[in-house]
Order: C-alpha cells, then sequence, then structure tokens
C-alpha cells in the first residue's frame, strides 16, 4: 500500500519532521518508507490511497477510556448527581449482558476511530471479554484490557473479591487475552483504585505485571480525602504509599494524578512511573484540573504523560483531538501563560507520548520506517482547515474529528471517505438505543429533563 501525494506529513519522529508534499509506503501492515511523493512516485504498490490536499498523522492514542458500557445509556446523568453518580454507573452496566457489552464496545470503538483514535486502554471495566474480543477482531483497533478487581469495600458498587481471587483474576486476563489479534491486543495487571485494595494485592500485581513482561494501570486521582487519609494511615501521600510498597516502575501507569505534589512527582520521575490525563472528564466533573493540574511539572521531570478521556458518560467525549485541544488552552489560562503547552506538545501528548505511557513507543505513536503503520488522513478540503500554512497549529487549535477522512491501523484501512469499513453504524447505533431503553426500563433509573419534553 502507498499512501501518495499528502500535502504533510507530521511524523512526530525523532527530528519533528513535517515532510511537505509527501508519500507512505507501507508492506505488511508496517511503514517501509516515508519520503517526498516526487521521489516515490514509480514506487510499485498493491494499493494506492490518494492522499492529495491531507494532513497524515500517526494514530493517536486515548490511554483511559471505559468503552463497554457508558454507550448504552448515555447522556442521561446531570450535572450535579456528585457522589452518587458511580454507584449508578456500575449498576447499568451490572445489567448490561454479551450483546449489549459488544455493541457498546463496538460504537464506541467506531467512534474513536472516525475521530482519529486507533489505540486505547480500557481499564478494566469490560465483564465479557471474549464477546468483546470480537468487536476489537472486527474493528482492527489496538487496545489495552484488563480485568478490574478489588479487594476492599468500595463505595461503588464494585464487586469486592478475595484477594487470592482478585490475583488470580488479574492473571489469567493476562494469560488469556495478551498478545491476541496479530499482536494488537495486550493485557495488563489492573486493581480497580489503591484505596481499594490491599497491599498484598498491589504487590501481586506489580509482580504479575513484571513476570508476564506486561504494565499495570490503577485509578489514582489524589483528590484532598484521599490524600489526608493516607497521611492520617501511612504518614505519607498515596504516590509516596504506592513506592514504598515497591509498586511504581517503568511498567507502571497511574490515571488522572490531578491532586500530585512535588515529592510525589520526584517519585514518579525516579522510578519511571507514567500517567494519563484525562482533561475532558476532570473539567465536566469539576475535580480541579485548572487549579491542581500538574501537566507542564510532569514534562519538566521527563515523565511520559498520554491523554484519555474517561468514560462517555462522565466525559461524554471519546475523541483524543479534543482532549489534545484542551490541554493545549487550559493551562495557558490557568498560568495566564501562554507559553504553557504549545502546540508541538500537544501533539506529541496524543501521539508518541501516549505511546511512551503504554510502553509502546517502539511501536506506534510517530511515523517512522519500521513501526506499524497506524496512519490518520485528515481532508483539509474543510473550512475549519483553511487558510493552510501552519498544519500543527491547524490541527490542534481548528480541527476535529470530523476531519477525519482515512484511517489505517496495522496496515489495514478502517475508515474511508468517513465511514467505518467494518459495519454499518446506523444498524448497530439503532440496536445499542433499544438496549439502552430496555436497560432503564428494567432498573428503573430515570433523570428527566429540566426542560420539558412535549
Amino acid at each position: 500500500m502507498k499512501v501518495h501525494n499528502a500535502r504533510f506529513i507530521l511524523t512526530v519522529d525523532a527530528e519533528r519532521r513535517i515532510v511537505r508534499d509527501g508519500s507512505i509506503l507501507v508492506r505488511d501492515g508496517r511503514i517501509a518508507e516515508v519520503g517526498k511523493a516526487a521521489d516515490m512516485e514509480s514506487t510499485p504498490a498493491d494499493r494506492v490511497i490518494d492522499a492529495s490536499e491531507m494532513v497524515i498523522t500517526p494514530g493517536m492514542l486515548n490511554g483511559h477510556a471505559h468503552i463497554s458500557y457508558a454507550h448504552a445509556t448515555r447522556g442521561i446523568f446531570p450535572d450535579t448527581l456528585g457522589p452518587d453518580y458511580l454507584p449508578n454507573v456500575f449498576r447499568l452496566q451490572g445489567e448490561l449482558d454479551e450483546e449489549a457489552e459488544y455493541c457498546a464496545s463496538l460504537l464506541a470503538i467506531v467512534e474513536m476511530l472516525k475521530g482519529g483514535t486507533t489505540c486505547f486502554m480500557d481499564p478494566g471495566s469490560t465483564k465479557f471479554l471474549d464477546a468483546c474480543m470480537d468487536a476489537y477482531e472486527l474493528s482492527g483497533c489496538r487496545v489495552i484490557v484488563g480485568t478490574h478487581v478489588t479487594d476492599k469495600p468500595n463505595p461503588v458498587n464494585l464487586p469486592q473479591y478475595e484477594t487470592a481471587e482478585a490475583i488470580s483474576i488479574m492473571e489469567n486476563t493476562i494469560r488469556d487475552y495478551d498478545h491476541q489479534l496479530d499482536d494488537r491486543v495486550r493485557a495488563w495487571a489492573m486493581p480497580f483504585d489503591a484505596s481499594y485494595s490491599t497491599d498484598e494485592m498491589l504487590i501481586a500485581a506489580k509482580r504479575l505485571a513484571d513476570e508476564y513482561g506486561t504494565g499495570l494501570t490503577l485509578h489514582q486521582t489524589n483528590s484532598q480525602d484521599v490524600v489526608e487519609e493516607y497521611i492520617r494511615n501511612h504518614g505519607m501521600r498515596p504516590i509516596e504509599y504506592l513506592d514504598s510498597l515497591g509498586i511504581l516502575g517503568g511498567n507502571v501507569l497511574l490515571s488522572h494524578v490531578i491532586g500530585v505534589d512535588d515529592a510525589e512527582m520526584d517519585v514518579m520521575a525516579r522510578t519511571g512511573a507514567t500517567t494519563v490525563m484525562c482533561p475532558s472528564q476532570t473539567m465536566k466533573q469539576a475535580t480541579g484540573i485548572t487549579k491542581l493540574g500538574k501537566l507542564p511539572e510532569l514534562l519538566e521531570r521527563g515523565i511520559s504523560v498520554g491523554l484519555g478521556t474517561d468514560a462517555p458518560n462522565n466525559s461524554n467525549l471519546m475523541e483524543t483531538m479534543r482532549a489534545m485541544y484542551l490541554v493545549a488552552v487550559i493551562y495557558k489560562d490557568g498560568r495566564q501563560d501562554m507559553s504553557m503547552i504549545p502546540p508541538e506538545t500537544a501533539l506529541e501528548l496524543a501521539t508518541i507520548g501516549g505511546a511512551a505511557a503504554f510502553g509502546m513507543a517502539d511501536d506506534i505513536g510517530s511515523v517512522e520506517v519500521g513501526k506499524k503503520a497506524d496512519l490518520v488522513l485528515f481532508d483539509t478540503k474543510r473550512p475549519e482547515w483553511r487558510t493552510l500554512f501552519n498544519p500543527l497549529n491547524n490541527l490542534v487549535y481548528n480541527a476535529d474529528g470530523r476531519s477525519v477522512h482515512t484511517v489505517i491501523v496495522d496496515g489495514r484501512v478502517v475508515v474511508e471517505d468517513y465511514k467505518p469499513t467494518f459495519v454499518d453504524e446506523w444498524e448497530l447505533i439503532q440496536r445499542l438505543q433499544a438496549i439502552g431503553e430496555e436497560v432503564l426500563a428494567k432498573t428503573g433509573i430515570s433523570f428527566p429533563s429540566k426542560w420539558p419534553v412535549v
């Protein structure tokens, strides 16, 4: 396959080259050549994709996206639900069967792929992984999965397992799913949250990640009440306590990390722990990213940071591009400093930074020879892209997923001419609408509109 004659290729390679009038040759799912279109005019290929007037980027990564349940009842929760949010979420999820999770996951994947996201992490909330593996295979996406577990009481309606059972669940998930579907599926250890986990389970999760050569992730919000609890019980802050247990390392990703202090960031830098920040979720749920978020400081310490969106019912969006835009603007305003998180950094966070946070930067995250062919083609023949002089500025500040024309994962075209190639999108939407209506009727959960529906 040859992707030919692009207006610009934003490689995000080691030199951060932008190739004008460029082409990309793909062989066996990997990038074989990147260069000027004129130099590759006669290069043979079994298929040529005309990329005229398009901007090409690496596939983007969503580092934290609960995809298996939210689409079934998306948009029902009022902004003021507060602490009742998560218990309602997991109660609704408890009513979903295999077909429902398959449909919800597949629609979420359609949404992400159509927005240019080719790789994502579902942080353990999928119940029926076998059924959802069919969705991953059909769509051709790249995904990190797991099964989240707790072995302490928790307020969010998650099952509480005996410690040995929780450890066994994590290990079996890694054994059964890691490196599946031509290595597009990876499986990690996934304690849900350190606050809901015994020390024994956390230590075992890190041991599993080390022994199986995979990763460990957990929610690490560092809210004020959690920080105070750790100081009261352990005499140190949460991430310092994880370090004292030997939990942290280069294969450990902490999600959210809004309320971290200098000492905790120093611990992360020293141990190589990575993180994902979810600006859309944080802003919508008012957890303080503009006041407490330390993204510039994390980056200054050399910590690998990716971007996520969280769930489609607390962030309500799944598009990494919108997260990329948000981080490029919120710190400018929050710090009253326009030099904060320039567009170049924002694109890095959405691509190579996310790949580094996943421990996958050798394979994805940039357009370089030898890497897997995960590519996004943006149609610039649209008003939001024009006029076009600096494609990186236009991408970060002007564009969004509506201009994604073609998406390639592992050398396979999965979105073409704005449409998924693997599913009837409207038929899938209708199936999921019926599922959602059934689940709401069964649970009796309802949040009427503030405005009258007549």
